[in-house]
C-alpha cells in the first residue's frame, strides 16, 4: 500500500467500534496524532457494548447503534473527505440474538458509507483462534458476567464467529478495505477485551495498515491525555432512561479535535 500523502491540513480518522476503542481511545488517538504528523480531527462511535446495527445497553447507559448516530452527519458537515478509517470491535449483537446475516449487513453498511466517503479503510477480524479455544465453564462464566440474557451455546457461538469473520473477510475484499487478523495471544482471559499490554500494537498495525509513515517520535499517550479522553461524553445517550446530550467537538486541544458518538 503506497504511504499517506500529508498535507498542513487536518487529517481526519474514523474509529468505529466498543469496549477496546473506548478503553483504547487515548493511545489510538496518541499513534494517530505521531503518524499522520499534523492536526488530528477524530470521529469515534463506541463504547462498552456498542452494536452496529441496534441500539445497546450496558448497565443503565444505553447508545444508539453507530448507523443510527450523528457520526454521519458530522462527517458530512465538516467535510471530512477520504478520512482514514478502522472497523472493529465487530460481533457484540451475537450475543444479544442477532443473526450472523443481521450483523454483517450493518457492518457492510458502515464499510459502503465510509467507502462512498473515499476512506482508507481497515477492518479487524474476530480473535477467532482465541474464541475456538474457550471452554464450557469459561464460556458459562463469561456468559454470566458479561451477558446473562444471551440464549447461544458455546458450539453455535463458535460456528456464528466464524461465520461473521468471514463475512468481514468479504467485506473487506468489496470495499477495498485491508483485513486485520487479530492474533489468540493479544486477548485475556475473556477472549473479548484486547490486553492492556496488546493495544498499542493493535494501533500500530491499524496505522500500517492505513500506509502511515513510522512514528517519528513517541505514541504513547500521556496522563493527560488519557484523562481528557476519557472523561467525555457521546453526543446522544441514554442514561437510567434520562436522556443526555453533549455538544460536539468534546475536544479541541493541541491540533486535535475530537468527535464522540
Amino acid at each position: 500500500m503506497a504511504p499517506v500523502e500529508m498535507t498542513g491540513s487536518s487529517r481526519a480518522v474514523v474509529v468505529l467500534g466498543a469496549s477496546n476503542v473506548s478503553r483504547g481511545l487515548p493511545r489510538l488517538a496518541a499513534t494517530a496524532r505521531v503518524r499522520t504528523a499534523g492536526p488530528l480531527d477524530l470521529f469515534v462511535a463506541a463504547g462498552h457494548g456498542r452494536g452496529y446495527g441496534v441500539s445497546t445497553r450496558v448497565w443503565q447507559r444505553r447508545l444508539p447503534s453507530i448507523l443510527s448516530s450523528g457520526l454521519w452527519r458530522a462527517l458530512d458537515r465538516e467535510r471530512a473527505d477520504q478520512p482514514l478509517a478502522v472497523i472493529t470491535d465487530v460481533g457484540n449483537e451475537l450475543l444479544y440474538g442477532l443473526g450472523v446475516s443481521a450483523v454483517a449487513s450493518a457492518v457492510r453498511e458502515a464499510a459502503k458509507r465510509l467507502a462512498d466517503r473515499g476512506a482508507r479503510l481497515a477492518i479487524t477480524g474476530l480473535p477467532i483462534a482465541g474464541i475456538a479455544g474457550v471452554g464450557a465453564v469459561r464460556y458459562r462464566l463469561l456468559r454470566t458476567l458479561y451477558v446473562p440474557g444471551c440464549l447461544l451455546s458455546l458450539a453455535e457461538l463458535k460456528e456464528a464467529t466464524r461465520w461473521l469473520d468471514e463475512e468481514l473477510q468479504a467485506i473487506a475484499a468489496d470495499t477495498g478495505a485491508t483485513f486485520l487478523e487479530q492474533p489468540a495471544e493479544w486477548y485475556g482471559f475473556d477472549t473479548i477485551h484486547v490486553k492492556r499490554s496488546q493495544l498499542d500494537t493493535l494501533w500500530e498495525c491499524v496505522g500500517d495498515a492505513w500506509g502511515l509513515p513510522p512514528a517519528a517520535g513517541r505514541t504513547r499517550a500521556s496522563f493527560a491525555e488519557w484523562a481528557t479522553l476519557g472523561s467525555q461524553a457521546a453526543e446522544v445517550r441514554s442514561v437510567a432512561r434520562v436522556m443526555r446530550f453533549t455538544r460536539q467537538p468534546v475536544v479541541e486541544q493541541g491540533g486535535m479535535r475530537v468527535w464522540m458518538y
